[in-house]
């Protein structure tokens, strides 16, 4: 059995064992088990009922939390011409083309959260799909991170625009603001992403569509909600 050390152990004496709690109350909770000296992150882990293997199931998508996620994010746009200069002006950290390509690929340099990139630049950064679709970097048209309009991307990215996709266990995990938000702006970042997720339900999709939610601070223990309640 795992050690856990005592702020862990007195957070979890505040959650009842197996109980499904309400949206609002599990938020709660959520941020009153936060207590490590850093600003925890609360995250999401949304169970689905669809089997991530079948294209036709697959649940993947971008949303702006209406409260931000508490995180300054660096953003990387691969573009040409007027587009870098525009980039830049929205607030990008880096802008360019085939030279930051060379330096992820040969330097191994990623000192960005989010990589956006103007149509006509994919066939640069196609050849790196093997390091940036590991870490979830790979741009795409869903996530609106593969668009013409490079000031949009980079000023979503900026206000706390997050992607959701399902990983190989049918599960979608994603960070919903930090735990000083409070439990009322992360309710509402929490309704924004459950609401994205439901409306991008596949078709499909047969039977109980959400198995599970579990909410939780990054060093907090998980407190499971009742998703009879959320779809």
């Amino acid at each position: 059995m795992a050690n856990f050390g005592k702020k862990y152990v007195d957070s979890a004496k505040l959650i009842e064992k197996g109980k499904a709690y309400e949206v609002a109350e599990a938020l709660d909770l959520a941020c009153k088990t936060s207590k490590a000296k850093f600003d925890e992150t609360i995250e999401v882990h949304v169970r689905l009922g669809v089997d991530s293997r079948y294209a036709d199931q697959q649940v993947r998508g971008a949303i702006v939390l209406p409260n931000g996620t508490g995180k300054t994010v660096k953003t990387l746009v691969f573009a040409k011409g007027d587009n870098v200069e525009k980039a830049l002006a929205a607030g990008a950290d880096y802008a360019g083309g085939a030279e930051y390509a060379d330096k992820i690929a040969k330097e191994n340099w990623f000192d960005f959260d989010v990589v956006i990139a103007t149509p006509d630049m994919m066939a640069v950064i196609g050849k790196l799909g093997k390091v940036l679709g590991p870490k979830g970097l790979m741009p795409s048209p869903k996530a609106g991170t593969v668009t013409p309009d490079v000031v949009r991307a980079v000023t979503e990215a900026k206000a706390g625009k997050i992607e959701y996709r399902l990983d190989k266990t049918n599960i979608i995990h994603c960070p919903i603001g930090k735990a000083s938000f409070g439990p009322e702006k992360i309710k509402e970042n929490f309704d924004a992403l459950l609401g994205a997720i439901i409306k991008a339900k596949p078709a499909a999709a047969k039977g109980q569509y959400i198995k599970s939610c579990v909410v939780a601070s990054t060093m907090g223990p998980g407190i499971k909600i009742n998703q009879a309640k959320i779809g």
